[in-house]
């Protein structure tokens, strides 16, 4: 009985999946994630404290 109870839920929530990507405008995850590591590496170049020369 366990295996069916673990899989009937991933069942379930695999079909509520389907079901909110194909009726409801979901956004991309990857794509959300991709930018918004861009915009992170963006401002810490931005915001970086400048490097110390040792040569002085």
């Amino acid at each position: 009985m366990g295996i069916i109870r673990s899989c009937f839920s991933f069942m379930v929530g695999t079909t509520f999946g389907v079901y909110l990507a194909q009726n409801y405008n979901v956004p991309n995850i990857r794509k959300l994630t991709n930018t918004s590591v861009v915009v992170a590496k963006h401002i810490e170049e931005n915001y970086r404290k400048p490097k110390k020369d040792d040569s002085e």
